[in-house]
């Protein structure tokens, strides 16, 4: 074999060396990457990674994930879907009012003798609350009862001689002529007897009026004289009012107008006590300014409990739910594009969004009936605490915690999650 020939074959043996290594320097290569997408989960501040393994690069080395929000909620900011009562009934305010005010006023005009009552005093129908001087009409009624008197004897004398001038026309004594002049002084004497008892009346009405007395029974709310003083008649002597029933007016929307019966009942809150009453009365017709109508309510209040001009805050009932599943009012948001109601509910250690349908919604309990997209027993988040978001994890502080962390109200991103203080949310 000469030289050239050695020479090809050694070419030849360092080819097939080279194609016998390709593989192995492949492999090495691999096994290095896997090595290096081979990383642990990695939790921040904020919570865990959106991705417990994050993936690798073209150079080998992991590119990370996006850290998930979290939120440290207080146990009062959450609450519970449960079953309970929940009533539907139709919120009115407005003043109580008593039922009547009369204004007590003078019917004759003379100067006041004396007052017998003061404001506050509670009175009754007929009761003689002043008087005035009646000298005068004392004096005119002696007078009319005189001249009745006259005419009653009058009378008594023109029938006895009609009578005997009966008996003497039938026997002939007298003219008819004179028969029917007894009957006409009869008939005269009856007629001034009637102006005599007419005259009387007035009189004894006069007189009466020297006296002003209760129309009503009530409570003296303001005495408006003095004694001594000189009245006009008609002028204002007091103000008597009604206070056994309270009435309130209240403007109720056209939207709930059809809700309102006569005879419903009512429930109110006053100076912090509660009283029941009932509607009396609705109004027929809507108010075209302020498209509402106006519905009447009575409150008995024979104690007195209640006075007049107190503000008072209640609700029409319409019908009593028993065992509706509700959250609380707080709880319940609504969607900005269509106004569908949603609420956060906690499920597990994420925040859901859980769009609901409402029925019965009693603001003054605070409570909504919820009749599907939640079941008995699920938490919910109340008011607001913060940008919320599906997905976020959430953790509940004990009642012992609150207040406590770090004296930091609101935790961040990084650092440990114990290390945050109180309620918190981590930024995407």
């Amino acid at each position: 074999m000469n030289h050239r020939q050695l020479a090809a074959l050694a070419l030849v043996a360092g080819a097939v060396a080279c194609r016998s290594d390709t593989p192995g320097t492949a492999a090495a290569a691999q096994a290095g990457r896997g090595t290096d997408a081979a990383g642990a989960s990695v939790t921040t501040a904020g919570g865990p990674l959106a991705d417990s393994a994050p993936r690798a690069g073209r150079g080998g080395a992991p590119t990370g994930g996006r850290p998930v929000p979290s939120i440290t909620l207080a146990s009062s900011d959450v609450g519970l879907a449960k079953r309970e009562t929940i009533v539907e009934s139709v919120p009115i305010t407005g003043d109580l009012h008593p039922l009547e005010t009369v204004e007590v006023r003078a019917r004759i005009e003379g100067n006041l003798e004396a007052l017998y009552v003061r404001e506050g005093q509670r009175v009754s129908a007929g009761q003689v609350l002043a008087r005035f001087e009646s000298s005068e009409q004392e004096s005119t009624q002696r007078s009319a009862e005189a001249d009745r008197a006259s005419a009653q004897t009058d009378v008594a004398t023109a029938q006895w001689n009609l009578e005997q001038s009966q008996e003497l026309f039938k026997a002939g004594a007298i003219a008819e002529r004179d028969l029917k002049v007894a009957q006409q002084t009869l008939d005269a004497a009856k007629a001034k007897l009637a102006a005599a008892e007419a005259h009387l009346r007035s009189t004894s009405v006069a007189e009466r009026d020297t006296r002003v007395v209760a129309p009503t029974n009530g409570v003296i709310e303001k005495r408006l004289v003095a004694s001594g003083e000189h009245v006009s008649r008609g002028g204002v002597m007091f103000t008597l009012v009604r206070s056994e029933i309270l009435e309130l007016a209240a403007s109720v929307p056209e939207r709930q107008a059809s809700a309102i019966r006569v005879g419903q009942g009512v429930s109110f809150i006053a100076n912090g006590r509660s009283f029941d009453g009932r509607v009396a009365r609705v109004s027929p017709t809507i108010d075209p300014a302020s498209r509402s109508i106006t519905v009447y309510v009575q409150i008995p209040n024979a104690d007195a409990s209640l006075k007049g001009g107190t503000f008072a805050s209640g609700r029409v009932v319409q019908r009593t739910l028993n065992e509706a599943l509700t959250v609380p009012t707080a709880a319940v948001h609504q969607m900005q594009e269509t106004g569908q109601p949603y609420v956060y509910r906690i499920a597990g250690t994420a925040i859901d969004i859980a769009p609901v349908q409402l029925g019965v919604v009693d603001e003054r309990a605070g409570k909504a009936e919820v009749l599907s997209g939640l079941s008995d027993g699920d938490r919910v988040i109340i008011g607001n605490v913060g940008v919320l978001g599906r997905g976020m994890q959430v953790s509940i502080l004990g009642a012992e915690d609150r207040g406590g962390r770090g004296g930091s109200r609101r935790g961040g991103r990084g650092g440990a999650a114990g290390g945050r203080g109180g309620r918190g949310r981590s930024e995407p």
